[in-house]
């Protein structure tokens, strides 16, 4: 029989805990064995996630600004290409942030069902209201103030630190890449051995991942059966996916406006590699299609994609910065929190940021998840109610990573007189690039 691929065996755990869960509440008892017995294997996988969030980003940044060594020589490329990247990512949250609050996925939820939550994460939530009430009074300089640790080991002893972390990092790889070469060579090795050890770990971690969305979901639904939660999930999922369909709309209009390149020309061009992406949630691993697709089919010079193209696998998630963006005000909504206009505005520097150091691989934008949720004072037990449909959002929010790394590259090589004709024609799908 051959062997199921994960993402099917996330959505059979979701499935079988679904129905554990329903089962279990004509039980008497029932609810109790779940919490007792089924639950912790959850939290575990959670625990899991939120172990792992500091250590990635520590080695996924310094790795990643540290490879922008060659910015020197290309200092006209790089500024361009560093520049629209962020600001994509900024468009991105802007938009998420923008229908979360038009929607209002998370207001559906009655508040019988709202209270069960709150009761039922009631050390969580707690603690964390408080924190976003301290956010809410604090100065308008505070965040900017809190911005720079004082001390870099306290600060990474909790994931509600997580812009210090950022910061920290930056501001090392900076360093790496100022010092001489054969100084740092040792260091840079590092934290290249160091991120190639914790992508393996997230991958061992995501193997687990059906065994915890399978004790997720059965908890989620003795704890909270109402119906109307679920409909809530729905409305989320349609949030995002909206959202992701207009940031592919903003990169078509971009194209259009600076390259003149008509929009099936576009899509025509990138979708083999749109499809990859969907199949593998991995921007990483859908690169090599990604740049044959470039360079061939769109007409952009290896020069300009072989240095664009690496970067934005590293630091444009502009689909795992919308999602972010939508899943934490979901969450707080979803558990009764009104986040003010400062916290949300510091969500887009959370996850801006966040997205420069999340992994091009499966499941790491969750993982990225738990420091914009730490950041805002939101429950990271939040995390157990997006989990049941964050795989098919996965693979959705990496489609429009992949084509947002697509149209930069375009608009940086139309930018510095790179641009040219495809060596091949879009409706020419047979070529294999030989």
């Amino acid at each position: 029989m051959k062997k199921l691929a994960l993402h099917w065996k996330i959505l059979l755990g979701m499935l079988f805990g679904v129905i554990l869960g329903l089962v279990m509440t004509t039980f008497e008892g029932g609810k109790e064995l779940v919490q007792d017995w089924v639950k912790p294997f959850g939290t575990i996988f959670i625990n899991a996630l939120k172990l792992i969030a500091i250590p990635l980003i520590l080695a996924a940044l310094i790795k990643g600004v540290s490879d922008l060594k060659d910015i020197s020589k290309l200092s006209k490329m790089g500024g361009r290409t560093i520049g629209i990247y962020i600001s994509t990512t900024i468009i991105a949250v802007t938009i998420g942030l923008f229908l979360v609050n038009m929607v209002n996925p998370g207001y559906s939820i009655s508040e019988n069902t709202r209270q069960e939550m709150v009761g039922n994460y009631a050390d969580n939530t707690t603690q964390y209201k408080e924190t976003a009430k301290a956010q809410k009074e604090a100065g308008p300089l505070k965040a900017l103030e809190d911005l720079v640790p004082e001390n870099i080991f306290s600060s990474a002893t909790s994931n509600r630190n997580m812009l210090q972390i950022i910061f920290f990092s930056l501001f090392f790889g900076i360093g790496l890449i100022l010092i001489p070469e054969d100084k740092g060579s040792t260091v840079k090795k590092f934290f290249d051995g160091f991120n190639e050890v914790i992508l393996k770990m997230v991958d061992l971690i995501m193997l687990a991942a059906p065994y915890g969305v399978f004790a997720l979901l059965a908890a989620l639904v003795v704890e909270s059966p109402s119906i109307d939660l679920f409909k809530a999930l729905g409305w989320y999922s349609l949030t995002v996916i909206l959202g992701l369909l207009l940031m592919i709309i903003i990169y078509i209009v971009l194209v259009f406006v600076f390259t003149k390149k008509k929009p099936n020309f576009f899509i025509n061009g990138i979708s083999p590699a749109q499809l990859l992406a969907f199949s593998t949630s991995s921007s990483a691993a859908t690169l090599p299609v990604t740049m044959e697709r470039v360079t061939e089919h769109l007409g952009v010079e290896e020069e300009v994609a072989s240095f664009v193209l690496p970067i934005g696998a590293t630091i444009n998630m502009d689909g795992t910065s919308l999602y972010q963006a939508v899943a934490a005000v979901f969450i707080a909504q979803a558990f009764g929190m009104d986040l003010s206009f400062s916290t949300q505005l510091g969500i887009i520097a959370t996850a801006t940021l966040a997205s420069i150091g999340s992994a091009a691989v499966p499941g790491a934008g969750m993982v990225m998840l738990v420091g914009v949720l730490g950041y805002a004072g939101i429950p990271e037990a939040g995390l157990a109610l997006i989990f049941a449909v964050d795989r098919p959002l996965d693979m959705s929010r990496t489609t429009v990573n992949v084509t947002g790394d697509a149209a930069v590259s375009m608009l940086v090589a139309k930018s510095i007189g790179k641009l040219g004709e495809p060596k091949v024609k879009n409706w020419d799908d047979n070529y294999t690039g030989k």
